[in-house]
C-alpha cells in the first residue's frame, strides 16, 4: 500500500506522507476507519486499496458528521482493469452497513483520472474548493 501511495504522491509532486507508519496510521488503524480494502493480483501483489472512514466533527474536510469520506489508489500497471470498481463494491456494502446517507471524495482538480473514475461510479460534483473537486455519492 505504501508502495502504491508513494508512486501516486510522486506522480502528483505532492510531498504528502507515504512511509508504511503513516499507511497504517491513516487508512488501516485509523479511529474512524468503516473499512480499508485491498486487491491484490494472480501473484498475491497489492495492486490498488480504497479507504472509507466517517467523518466526525472537526475532520479535515469540514465534512459534516456522519458522511463518509473515501480515497482510492491504485497501482498505475492496473488502471483500467476494474480494480477500484471491485474496492468501490466493498466499500458501498461498509458504508450501507454503518447506514452512511453520503460519501464524499475530494479529487485534486488535476487528476482527470480520478474525476472520471468517481464520475462513472455515480458521485456527482457538489462543491469546488481551490485546487479540488468534491463530489459526492448518495446512498438510496
Amino acid at each position: 500500500m505504501s508502495r502504491i501511495l508513494t508512486e501516486i504522491l510522486l506522480s502528483w509532486k505532492s510531498d504528502r506522507p507515504s512511509t508504511v507508519t503513516h499507511v497504517l496510521a491513516q487508512y488501516v488503524e485509523h479511529p474512524h476507519r468503516l473499512r480499508c480494502s485491498v486487491a491484490v493480483n494472480e501473484d498475491g501483489r497489492v495492486v490498488g486499496f480504497q479507504t472509507l472512514k466517517i467523518a466526525r466533527e472537526g475532520n479535515p474536510y469540514d465534512l459534516p458528521d456522519g458522511w463518509g469520506i473515501i480515497g482510492t489508489y491504485v497501482d498505475a500497471e492496473a488502471t483500467g482493469q476494474g480494480v477500484g470498481k471491485a474496492l468501490f463494491v466493498s466499500s458501498l456494502e461498509a458504508a450501507q452497513d454503518a447506514g452512511l446517507a453520503e460519501i464524499d471524495a475530494t479529487i485534486g482538480d488535476t487528476n482527470v483520472s480520478g474525476l472520471a473514475y468517481y464520475e462513472a461510479l455515480g458521485f456527482r460534483t457538489y462543491q469546488s474548493k481551490p485546487g479540488a473537486v468534491c463530489k459526492k455519492f448518495t446512498l438510496s
